[in-house]
């Protein structure tokens, strides 16, 4: 898996943009960050809250790290090399519900079940 695979799922999730941030790029909706990246690296950062980060760096330990930032743990940090395609989807629609909006996630649901 590699960033240009991460940009086509992070964009087909309703009104994602990409935009910089730093020395790196971004996925965002509506402005809240949900993924950061650099082009030259193999990780892909997820915001993700405790609840739901937890489940997945139990259940996928050789591609999931804890993302740390001073002393709060974000996210997740992905290694790409290790974490299929499936897996980075669900992490970026899990990143993108705690950040759309209700209305917004609600019709994405009803119309992908």
């Amino acid at each position: 898996m590699d960033l240009s695979h991460v940009r086509k799922l992070a964009l087909a999730l309703p009104e994602v943009t990409e935009e910089p941030h730093f020395d790196s790029t971004s996925f965002r909706i509506r402005g809240k960050i949900m993924a950061t990246a650099l082009a030259d690296e193999l990780f892909l950062n997820v915001m993700l809250k405790e609840p739901a980060r937890e489940p997945f760096l139990t259940m996928h330990p050789d591609a999931l790290e804890e993302l740390v930032w001073g002393k709060k743990i974000w996210g997740v940090r992905v290694n790409l090399d290790h974490a299929g395609s499936d897996l980075v989807a669900d992490l970026l629609e899990q990143s993108w519900k705690e950040r759309a909006p209700k209305t917004l996630i609600k019709n994405y649901l009803s119309a992908n079940g």
